[in-house]
């Protein structure tokens, strides 16, 4: 069972600092929105809600206040849930869902929606009892202010920003009153503890397993979608929520279309095929690439690019260290993407490389620190040169995950084959 105390130190963190940088807030609160869900997908949580509550049941809305208390409230499906789905309102009253939940009261939001899915299109009634919460919260205490995560250019949060739009609708006076938190709690997403390393570990572990076996079976008339399914099949066979973001299985000259989906094409013995993928293990990421030669063996002009993406990668992992960026146009010198520009200039190749050396990654696959914060200790990021050449039908790329220590990076996927005579060796087995 989830040890939801571990997310509720996370929100007195987040508390506690909105106490001391408002010292003079006799009381206010933080308000956070669960995602909403569709009977056509799998539903998963939003990333930030689950990072603040660990709560995987869709339309919740939790208020925490400053002086403590803690209020959930959960959509009334009027019992009919629980017959159709795996929920958390199965065998436990209100009572018992505050104590698991590390809350001081769990609520209704509002009149029943008598289905077992929580509509995404507003309805007051069915959001009554906190509109009603808010506003005697609110009314006539306008110094109280009202945080929550709003940050717009963030696409995860649009569902939590049209519903308090609908609140606004009702309680006006709020938009005066709210303040974004989302660069705090982006901040903190970061800096990764014990707990995530480790389902980031997971979930790479998981990947290499789903690399190995794809290895092994990549031969002349595959199919793209074959590679795609045996290497999901692995995720969901270790115990992997599913992918962390859609399968990339690129040959020929579809390996030059950086996020290539159709997934169409027949393999052919004297092409390479790029396979990006990341397993997802308790809601934490991973995102490994590697590229093979369909026949086998790489041949002397696939090898000798494959050497310079290599050469690349090793590289940038010989010099990062905390205090250097990801990709920073201003600080070039410590930026590793142009350094690795740099790098291929001198071998004339850059103009091939069209895409950033990496990405965070946590529980997004790309995850929510911004470019503009250097590198530090716990940071967990991509590093993933690749070179893609349309007039040869050729793309190269080499994606491996890293965990940023005070004396440089560990890489966590050191267990997946990168060499080409590993690889070629992998894929006899």
């Amino acid at each position: 069972m989830c040890d939801y105390s571990l997310f509720k130190n996370r929100r007195e963190q987040v508390l506690d600092f909105l106490r001391r940088e408002n010292p003079e807030l006799k009381n206010s609160m933080m308000m956070l929105f669960a995602d909403y869900e569709n009977s056509r997908n799998v539903f998963r949580q939003e990333s930030s809600f689950y990072y603040l509550t660990g709560i995987t049941e869709p339309g919740a809305v939790l208020c925490s206040y400053l002086d403590g208390t803690e209020i959930l409230y959960l959509p009334n499906y009027g019992g009919v849930r629980e017959k159709w789905v795996s929920t958390a309102f199965k065998d436990n009253n209100e009572e018992s869902l505050s104590k698991l939940f590390c809350v001081s009261q769990v609520k209704f939001l509002g009149q029943s929606c008598k289905s077992y899915i929580f509509p995404p299109v507003f309805a007051k009634e069915y959001y009554e009892n906190l509109i009603f919460d808010l506003n005697a919260f609110f009314k006539n205490n306008f110094e109280y202010l009202l945080f929550s995560p709003f940050d717009n250019f963030y696409r995860n949060y649009f569902f939590q920003i049209q519903i308090f739009k609908n609140i606004l609708d009702y309680l006006p006076y709020l938009q005066d009153v709210t303040r974004d938190l989302a660069p705090l709690i982006h901040y903190m997403r970061r800096f990764k503890d014990e707990y995530e390393i480790d389902s980031i570990y997971k979930a790479i572990q998981i990947t290499s397993m789903a690399h190995q076996t794809v290895a092994s079976v990549i031969s002349p008339e595959c199919f793209e979608n074959e590679i795609q399914a045996i290497a999901e099949s692995v995720f969901t066979q270790a115990g992997a929520m599913g992918p962390a973001f859609p399968t990339i299985v690129a040959s020929g000259k579809n390996t030059t279309i950086l996020h290539y989906m159709d997934r169409d094409k027949k393999l052919k013995s004297d092409e390479l095929v790029v396979v990006d993928m990341g397993a997802q293990y308790q809601y934490y990421s991973s995102d490994l690439t590697r590229t093979y030669p369909v026949g086998g063996k790489f041949n002397k002009e696939q090898l000798e690019i494959y050497n310079i993406v290599l050469e690349t990668q090793n590289y940038i992992e010989s010099i990062v260290k905390p205090g250097m960026f990801l990709n920073n146009k201003n600080e070039q010198d410590l930026s590793l993407n142009h350094l690795a520009i740099n790098f291929l200039k001198k071998m004339g190749y850059e103009k091939y490389f069209a895409h950033s050396i990496g990405h965070f990654l946590g529980l997004d696959v790309h995850d929510t620190v911004s470019n503009q914060y250097p590198l530090a200790v716990g940071d967990v990021f991509t590093i993933e040169p690749g070179l893609y050449i349309p007039e040869r039908n050729l793309g190269i790329r080499i994606e491996d995950d890293y965990l940023m220590t005070q004396d440089g990076v560990i890489c966590l996927s050191y267990q997946l084959p990168k060499n080409p005579s590993e690889i070629e060796k992998l894929m006899e087995m």
